[in-house]
């Protein structure tokens, strides 16, 4: 599968002319061969000392099929083991490169995208993508999450010039990383309804272009669970291809608004322990149990405004005492308070929010059930609890309630806070 990006740069309804940086992208068995070609007699070849990125995992996975890649670069394999894409991978990186370093191959997954392209926009050096796992949808973002100091941030990234997605390499994946971008896939359900319900409140910018594409990925891949979940080629491709719409979807609109919103919130309040230790799980496995919590919420709102039962109250900062104590015992207060300033919940009009909950219903009511999402998560080999990333239940309420202050980002999760329902304290 060769992808027409110019289809995606292309006049677009919303009245916006989208900007599409990735030059390439191949989704196929094989598509290594077409990078080595490329690098040989094509358009990478004027690129004469190439550092490839990869982990002790990715390596091991690529080395032989990639033996002449491997041969024509600089070769830095980090350590699998508790690697992250914070300051400490990013030194390793700065003080591995040689000052000719001209290009980047970044071969894994999210977090060897992350480090390599925070790396390539740091030191304006091109990168080209090779993903090992169809496990994040991050390939081709313009964006890079980031821990710094304990903060997840999104910081400035640059996206890969091309994408080199080859079925041979990431359907063998271990089926849990699949599973993994299978839920970080199924998050686009609340991210999607979080910007729609975002924009009928603010007039925030939207896309429905954008909206379609992406619900109609994530109708394929939901139709193609089984076969996906039994590394079926096909299958995998669509995956891969849904999975890197989405970051095409980022570039469209210059932010991460069409990927992620109250269920990554979630995913990262885990990811910055400060509720919670170190978690033994994959982003996506977090983003999965994110998704049904929220979607559990969402649905609970829904139903609370067709019964009459959900009434709209003015702003008031209800959860300033714990969010110093919880993120300032952790040193994290005065950046948390950095990010969330000044508070959005203060452009939205109680007024306009009473007027609208009739269509947020409609919005959330369009959302599967849970029950719906549970039994395609079983069949995709999803996690689904809290338990299952070394949670327990104690931990959901004060997660519901801090996740929207970990990004500067308007959700439906975040609205509530201006919504008492009956029954309610």
């Amino acid at each position: 599968m060769r992808v027409d990006t110019d289809d995606f740069g292309r006049p677009c309804s919303c009245g916006k002319r989208h900007h599409i940086d990735v030059r390439e992208i191949i989704i196929e068995e094989g598509a290594v061969e077409k990078l080595e070609e490329a690098m040989s007699d094509g358009f990478l070849k004027q690129y004469i000392s190439p550092l490839l990125i990869c982990d002790t995992n990715t390596c091991k996975a690529t080395e032989e099929i990639m033996e002449d890649i491997y041969d024509r670069c600089q070769v830095l394999v980090l350590d699998a083991d508790e690697l992250h894409a914070d300051e400490h991978a990013v030194e390793i990186v700065e003080n591995y490169m040689d000052e000719d370093i001209d290009l980047i191959l970044a071969v894994g997954s999210g977090t060897i995208h992350d480090i390599s392209r925070y790396i390539a926009f740091q030191y304006k050096i091109p990168f080209i993508s090779v993903p090992t796992a169809a496990s994040v949808d991050g390939f081709v973002s313009n964006v890079a999450a980031m821990t710094w100091k304990g903060m997840k941030k999104t910081v400035p990234a640059v996206p890969p010039i091309a994408v080199f997605a080859d079925t041979s390499i990431f359907a063998r994946a271990p089926k849990r990383l699949t599973a993994s971008g299978i839920s970080d896939l199924f998050g686009k359900y609340i991210c999607l309804a979080d910007w729609k319900i975002a924009h009928l409140l603010t007039g925030e910018y939207i896309c429905s272009r954008i909206i379609e594409l992406e619900e109609k990925a994530l109708r394929t891949v939901t139709s193609s669970l089984r076969d996906i979940a039994q590394g079926d080629i096909e299958g995998c491709e669509e995956l891969m291809y849904a999975l890197i719409l989405s970051g095409l979807a980022m570039q469209m609109v210059g932010n991460s608004r069409p990927a992620s919103c109250a269920e990554h919130h979630l995913s990262h309040l885990w990811e910055m322990e400060v509720i919670n230790g170190r978690l033994d799980a994959l982003h996506g496995e977090k983003v999965s149990v994110g998704t049904l919590l929220v979607l559990g919420r969402y649905k609970q709102i829904a139903r609370r405004i067709r019964n009459g039962e959900c009434r709209v109250i003015p702003y008031e900062d209800r959860d300033a005492e714990l969010r110093e104590k919880v993120f300032g015992e952790k040193g994290l207060l005065k950046g948390i308070t950095e990010e969330n300033n000044p508070e959005l919940l203060l452009e939205v009009s109680p007024s306009r929010l009473r007027d609208s909950l009739s269509t947020i219903a409609d919005i959330i009511e369009d959302l599967p059930e849970e029950k719906e999402l549970i039994h395609a998560m079983n069949i995709a080999g999803c996690k689904k609890s809290v338990y299952d990333i070394g949670l327990t239940e104690e931990i959901i309420p004060v997660s519901l309630r801090l996740a929207p202050y970990v990004r500067r980002r308007l959700s439906l999760l975040r609205t509530s806070k201006m919504l008492k329902m009956e029954g309610e304290v």
